[in-house]
């Protein structure tokens, strides 16, 4: 499935400080039963954001009306337990684009990347500053520049580098998927094919 280009993001984010968040706390099991990828950011950290009679809990971040935006600042090692795919799914659907920790779960990482949502890895530093500073400033805007593969907060004066994979990086950037991806190689994939010589 294709997915929105990523490029350039200058967005306001929601912090969830917590650490080793993982895929069930993200999207519960009990919600995996669909086989599409829409509709999950409806129950994205279910448990976390309604009460047992249905009710949103007010003092949970993504019920509170000041914090809002397409980038998630999380703890140190989020995605971490199954390898459910959904928790991206519901990121994605959720909203989100882009997600912003010290460190994740290669797992997560990859289905991120896999549906069109950026993992950015900061340092530790990077990740406790931006959190400190949306308490007092929820308005903060973040920058992810993805062709230059850097992150900045103007505001704060902070900018670090971040590591992706090339092909990862490619396909984000053009809004593919592994299909698109090889689908729009398949002009050089004919000529590889017609030029090579083959044994009699």
């Amino acid at each position: 499935m294709s997915t929105q280009a990523f490029k350039t993001l200058i967005s306001r984010a929601v912090p969830l400080p917590n650490e080793n968040v993982d895929t069930d706390q993200i999207i519960p099991a009990r919600f995996l039963k669909a086989t599409t990828r829409e509709g999950f950011g409806e129950n994205l950290f279910r448990d976390w954001r309604f009460d047992e009679a249905g009710n949103l809990k007010s003092d949970f971040v993504l019920n509170k009306t000041d914090y809002q935006g397409q980038i998630m600042i999380a703890g140190k090692n989020f995605g971490c337990g199954s390898s459910r795919e959904h928790a991206a799914w519901a990121l994605a659907d959720f909203g989100f684009r882009a997600v912003v920790s010290s460190f994740f779960a290669d797992i997560f990482k990859g289905n991120a990347l896999n549906n069109g949502l950026l993992p950015v890895q900061v340092s530790e530093e990077f990740l406790q500053t931006v959190l400190r500073e949306l308490v007092n400033n929820p308005k903060l805007e973040l920058t992810i520049n993805l062709e230059n593969q850097n992150i900045s907060v103007q505001a704060l004066g902070l900018a670090e580098t971040f590591e992706i994979n090339p092909y990862k990086k490619a396909c984000l950037i053009n809004g593919y998927d592994d299909i698109d991806y090889l689908l729009n190689q398949m002009g050089n994939i004919l000529t590889f094919e017609t030029e090579k010589s083959y044994p009699s």
